[in-house]
């Protein structure tokens, strides 16, 4: 049913792997009671039109959790474990908006059999709406 994904041999330099999905209000709301980020300016538009953005912004955190769906099931996929992420914040993410975020495989860390990764998330004006970078340790040959 499931195919692990791909080991620290079979990982290329160079190496892509995306997930694209459209933040809905839906999103927007469940993830503010996931979080328990009840900010305002996510979810109160007489609020946020008060602030610099004019009108409701996603949580970064909804737009950057998007690098989930791509480490755990694309690129290295199935039994990938996260070691550390960093993500820069460049634009807002508006609720309509389709996020694309894309990895790019920098680096391979021999004595950790980890790897090192670009990550950038796009808007679907091809605007980078974030940068990044994370490590990662994907699946045992065994697995």
């Amino acid at each position: 049913m499931y195919e692990r994904g791909k080991t620290y041999d079979e990982i290329q330099i160079g190496d892509k792997g995306s997930f694209t999905k459209t933040i809905t209000e839906t999103d927007i709301y469940l993830f503010a009671g996931i979080s328990g980020d009840f900010n305002p300016l996510h979810v109160d538009e007489e609020y946020a039109k008060t602030t610099a953005f004019g009108t409701r912004i996603a949580h970064g955190g909804l737009a950057a959790s998007l690098l989930a769906p791509v480490l755990g099931m694309k690129l290295p996929g199935l039994g990938t474990v996260a070691l550390e992420t960093l993500t820069k914040f460049r634009k807002p993410v508006y609720p309509g908006d389709t996020i694309t975020c894309t990895v790019t495989v920098k680096e391979k860390i021999q004595r950790l059999k980890a790897v090192s990764m670009n990550i950038e998330w796009t808007n679907q004006k091809k605007e980078i709406i974030g940068k990044g970078e994370c490590k990662v340790l994907p699946p045992s040959a065994q697995a």
